[in-house]
């Protein structure tokens, strides 16, 4: 190999992410040789950029927000895993010169809830939010058979949300505002709740009958305001999306690189 492959993770904004320490990471534990660096993708010419970036010559590339279902458009071939969650956190370029997308999103999240002990065969699970983030991650979710409750502000977006995945397993829509007792052992929050401010209230009602919290936001060295506002009740236990955001890149590595990462070691460091 006369010079390094190339990745990258796109999003906008994306300054804050952690992707490349993370995959570097990943090529010094398993003798890799790569580069991997951030691009702030254009809301306007997004796609003519990313293809752009396969022309002269990168191997893959990891997508974040806003560009999930752009990136999941502009590929011809797709895992089950993405035409399920109808966008892709992961491109990967073939021999054949045609564009792969995957989704790892729920891979990651499964493999943490394990990790935590905090997945339990038909066990109610509230999820706040109804969005692509969500989404990504519903069809595991269900696969691993978990009771899903889906609690957004807008009930018809996740009623048609719901509706989109019936035949997966066991789901309903409720309103955000409005969230029944039910008896939850995990509430997942795939919402920015918190990062602008909001009020957060609504939690008030329920929360503190929920034994288990997962916020899908992370910080690597402080609590989310989410977080924050759940270890205020003294019975819950919350954990942050580190480990999602760091298993879900393994998998994407050993898409890209055929190699298997010990992300457990590397999430642990990264804790340190």
């Amino acid at each position: 190999m006369t010079r390094k492959d190339r990745y990258a993770v796109w999003g906008n904004p994306i300054t804050h992410s952690l992707s490349p320490h993370i995959h570097n990471t990943f090529a010094t534990l398993t003798n890799q040789t790569l580069i991997y660096e951030k691009k702030c993708g254009s809301l306007v010419n997004f796609e003519q950029e990313i293809t752009q970036f396969f022309k002269d010559g990168a191997k893959g590339c990891n997508i974040t927000a806003p560009f999930k279902q752009r990136a999941f458009a502009l590929a011809t071939i797709h895992s089950e895993r993405a035409l399920q969650a109808k966008s892709c956190n992961t491109l990967k370029i073939l021999e054949n010169g045609k564009l792969y997308a995957d989704n790892t999103d729920g891979w990651g999240l499964i493999m943490d809830l394990q990790r935590l002990n905090w997945l339990k065969p038909a066990q109610n699970v509230l999820i706040l939010g109804a969005g692509g983030a969500t989404q990504s991650v519903l069809d595991a979710l269900l696969k691993a058979k978990q009771h899903i409750f889906l609690a957004n502000r807008d009930i018809e977006k996740a009623q048609a949300l719901v509706e989109a995945c019936k035949e997966l397993g066991n789901l309903q829509a409720i309103k955000l505002q409005d969230i029944p007792q039910h008896g939850y052992q995990l509430c997942i929050n795939a919402t920015s709740l918190g990062l602008n401010g909001e009020d957060f209230t609504l939690l008030d009602q329920w929360a503190c009958q929920i034994p288990h919290f997962y916020d899908m936001q992370y910080r690597l060295n402080a609590d989310t305001p989410f977080l924050a506002k759940v270890k205020s009740f003294a019975t819950n236990a919350g954990v942050d999306g580190l480990g999602m955001l760091i298993a879900q890149g393994a998998e994407s590595f050993k898409l890209w690189r055929g190699v298997t990462v010990d992300w457990l070691r590397v999430l642990n460091s990264f804790r340190k």
